[in-house]
């Protein structure tokens, strides 16, 4: 399959020109965002937690402390819901009624389960660590038994997901096109830093050559 299945829950209704279930736009969103918020209800109250991700084929990966709220809820097997969100522009039109974001968007749907060998957790962890910045998991101290003990790790399933999107200039109505209001995109991206040494480290250890293509491809 290279579409996620439509239902009621997941199409898009609004603008439905803008939606998306092929599994290369859903994955390349998810992929792109830092973090997801995850949508669950306990004990009749609605959670929204935001979080850091990773992916592997089609299901969500996310970690936490054993004793996080989320996490339980997610490792015993109760459903969640995700979203992922990118904002690529400001769209400023000749109306405010007109005025957007352009913008890149997934919500899903599935059913955790716990990631609960030690080798799993692992390969779970060093996804994690590779999607933050790849070419670390390599040089950085990795988790002791302890640490892995005071982790949960959850995969949750993709079984339905939609992506959203708009991109491009306003959509002004056709009688405002002449107002003397300037109009367009301002383009927005995320972008990386000049990298800051910790004041604790010694000196002497010089800036890994990942990082730096890391920023300099993000400049």
């Amino acid at each position: 399959m290279t579409e996620f299945p439509q239902a009621d829950k997941n199409r898009v209704r609004r603008h439905p020109e803008r939606g998306a279930y092929d599994k290369d736009s859903v994955h390349q969103i998810i992929d792109t965002a830092l973090i997801c918020h995850v949508a669950f209800v306990q004990d009749g109250e609605p959670f929204v937690i935001p979080t850091l991700h990773a992916r592997h084929d089609d299901t969500i990966l996310l970690h936490g402390a054993s004793s996080s709220r989320m996490m339980k809820h997610v490792e015993s097997g109760q459903r969640v819901s995700l979203a992922f969100s990118l904002v690529d522009g400001l769209v400023l039109a000749r109306s405010v009624f007109s005025h957007s974001i352009n913008y890149r968007s997934v919500v899903l749907f599935g059913q955790g389960e716990a990631v609960t060998s030690k080798a799993a957790k692992l390969v779970a962890l060093e996804r994690f660590t590779e999607r933050i910045m790849p070419g670390r998991w390599a040089e950085a101290r990795q988790p002791t038994a302890l640490e892995l003990k005071a982790t949960s790790v959850a995969a949750i399933p993709i079984e339905m997901a939609s992506a959203k999107l708009r991109q491009g200039p306003p959509m002004d109505d056709d009688a405002d096109l002449n107002l003397p209001v300037w109009a367009g995109v301002v383009p927005l991206r995320q972008v990386a830093g000049t990298p800051v040494r910790d004041p604790k480290q010694p000196d002497g250890i010089p800036l890994p050559k990942y990082i730096l293509e890391y920023v300099q491809d993000r400049q």
